[in-house]
């Protein structure tokens, strides 16, 4: 079986759903995760979290690489890993060096030209720099998969594009970087659509890759009352389950301008650059993740 390698971008800590993601990903047979690196406040905690993850199904060989805790041109608006708080005695790496994230992912893809999946989770700051650094970076990868971006339902900002938004703009091609070979965007017009309330999560995250999440999941809990929606778990699973969502073709715009910073127009075009997700099966997404993560 011929194995997908996903890099993996995420601001676990903040929202529940990164880690959520990096369980199924942990789980997924045909993945081989390369690496995971960490953006926004923080970063240190957030290594050490994605570190307890993958240690407590004795994959402490996945390489973990703290990145980017500001954003590029204006103030970071997530400074803390408030999860990081429920790590307790989780055993883990806790010796990460700071901000060596931008030179493994560059690195790692390098030394893997037109294999590697970078799956960004987070706000772009990490993938932006890294564009910016190495231009010819994006052209090298397999695809670039990103939870991003609100495309269809109504106008506004979401949260890992305004975050850091001239990273956003770098990342989805207004600069002078390649573009990837496949660019693929999974929004709020799908995400939002698969939810799960806390008694069901309670009920349903059995698996012992999940036991430090439901740690962290209660400290979730306590700002959102409603559960988890399963932003970042979506797009992971769409790597290998494509089929999951409906898709369409067009170009996506990132506004650098005030009000709207960080909100990303998209414009339906037969050959533009940029594959976003239209409609989703949460069904058949539910029970894709949970037949993995077991």
């Amino acid at each position: 079986m011929q194995k997908e390698k996903v890099l993996l971008d995420t601001d676990i800590g903040s929202d529940i759903d990164d880690a959520v993601a990096l369980a199924y990903l942990l789980c997924q047979q045909r993945c081989e995760l390369v690496g995971i690196t960490t953006v926004t406040g923080e970063p240190l905690k957030r290594a050490e979290m994605a570190s307890a993850i993958c240690q407590n199904v004795g994959r402490g060989d996945v390489p973990i690489h703290a990145g980017c805790s500001q954003a590029m041109l204006i103030d970071m608006r997530q400074s803390q890993a408030q999860q990081a708080r429920a790590l307790g005695n989780w055993k883990r790496r806790t010796d990460f060096p700071a901000n060596e994230a931008v030179e493994f992912m560059r690195r790692t893809i390098r030394s893997h030209p037109g294999e590697i999946t970078l799956l960004t989770i987070g706000p772009l700051t990490n993938a932006a720099l890294l564009f910016a650094l190495d231009p010819e970076i994006p052209a090298l990868l397999k695809q670039l998969v990103l939870m991003c971006g609100r495309f269809f339902t109504f106008m506004g900002g979401e949260w890992n594009a305004i975050l850091d938004p001239h990273a956003t703009a770098i990342t989805y091609g207004q600069g002078r970087q390649a573009r990837p070979p496949r660019h693929v965007s999974f929004g709020l017009d799908v995400t939002t659509r698969c939810v799960m309330n806390p008694d069901e999560c309670r009920r349903r995250f059995t698996a012992k890759v999940l036991e430090p999440v439901r740690d962290f999941a209660e400290v979730w809990y306590e700002k959102a009352p409603g559960g988890i929606t399963f932003h970042d778990p979506l797009a992971a699973a769409c790597i290998f389950e494509p089929d999951i969502c409906q898709y369409k073709q067009g170009e996506i715009a990132v506004s650098l301008n005030e009000p709207t910073n960080g909100w990303t127009v998209f414009r339906e075009q037969a050959a533009g650059p940029h594959t976003v997700a239209r409609d989703v099966d949460a069904e058949r997404f539910f029970k894709h993740y949970f037949d993995v993560v077991k």
